[in-house]
């Protein structure tokens, strides 16, 4: 049960543009400035100077950044204190307002705390397929990162959220807020520079190229249990409730078992090869998962600093 308020997730209606039905859409401009350069050092520091000394030269073109993966049902209800929580009949868009106004506001405090300015990011919500700087996409690419220059925005089709509930198990409203929180955690890649870095190295090393993906994202993973720390430590303002609570987790953790390769293969009734990863096995998920969840501490999101991530 992710516990939010009404008045939070008001606030986080800029960051998410409704592009579904004739592509209108409530796109809301956010107020913080960008992060000073691209490699800016700090809130990710101690992990970017661990990459940069693995990459040397080059780069590769833009990508979908995605992770494949996508969580849950649909939200609603309240609770006897009178705070909104996740339930099928809710507003899926409401709640994905808070997760981004959240999600961005614990990043915001992490770069305060390391002199450095967050640049915001949005959530375009489409049906079917949607346009973007990293190219077109459809829904079967699952919710993606586009880290183009101009863009820089997380897409959704909430339409995944459906599909890994029925047919991976991974149902639940903390399993909808990790698929956000680890989009963004690609933001936050993005802006501190080790994005670039991992498609230099992949350039430069193609007989890795599956190997720093899987690191990358196992990162982002790490990154989501950081945002669900600071989450656990926090109060909702109208019940004085955590926002979310240990029993929450479980929910997250077997999101992240439902989206590893060995299990995305093994549904698909292939042979899990572990040479065709992009993302992880389920326990690699997990364990990154956790460790930001059980730290807090993004410094410690270093899947590039050892030898097995």
């Amino acid at each position: 049960m992710v516990r939010y308020d009404k008045s939070t997730a008001a606030k986080g209606a800029r960051y998410v543009e409704d592009r579904r039905g004739s592509g209108g859409g409530r796109r809301r401009s956010g107020g913080r400035t960008a992060i000073g350069g691209a490699g800016g050092l700090g809130i990710t520091g101690v992990i970017f100077l661990l990459l940069f000394q693995m990459c040397s030269g080059g780069s590769s073109g833009l990508a979908l950044e995605g992770d494949g993966s996508g969580f849950g049902e649909s939200i609603g209800a309240v609770d006897a204190s009178g705070t909104e929580v996740v339930a099928e009949s809710d507003d899926t868009l409401e709640f994905m307002q808070f997760l981004m106004f959240d999600v961005q506001d614990t990043w915001d405090e992490y770069f305060d705390q390391a002199g450095l300015n967050y640049q915001e990011t949005n959530l375009i919500v489409f049906e079917d397929s949607v346009s973007t700087g990293c190219g077109n996409a459809t829904s079967a690419v699952g919710p993606f990162y586009c880290p183009a220059p101009g863009d820089n925005n997380v897409y959704i089709d909430f339409v995944f959220y459906e599909q890994l509930s029925r047919d991976f198990g991974a149902p639940g409203d903390f399993a909808q807020a990790y698929v956000i929180a680890h989009e963004v955690g690609h933001h936050i890649q993005s802006i501190a520079g080790i994005s670039d870095e991992v498609r230099a190295a992949q350039q430069r090393q193609p007989e890795l190229k599956n190997e720093y993906s899987i690191r990358q994202e196992l990162q982002a993973d790490c990154f989501a249990g950081v945002w669900a720390f600071s989450a656990s430590q926090r109060l909702t303002r109208d019940s004085g409730l955590p926002i979310i609570e240990a029993g929450d987790i479980e929910e997250g953790l077997a999101a992240a078992a439902s989206v590893g390769d060995d299990r995305i293969q093994q549904q698909a009734g292939m042979q899990v090869d572990p040479h065709t990863w992009t993302h992880g096995s389920s326990q690699q998920r997990i364990d990154w998962f956790r460790i930001g969840f059980d730290n807090g501490d993004p410094e410690l999101c270093d899947p590039f600093a050892v030898d097995q991530p």
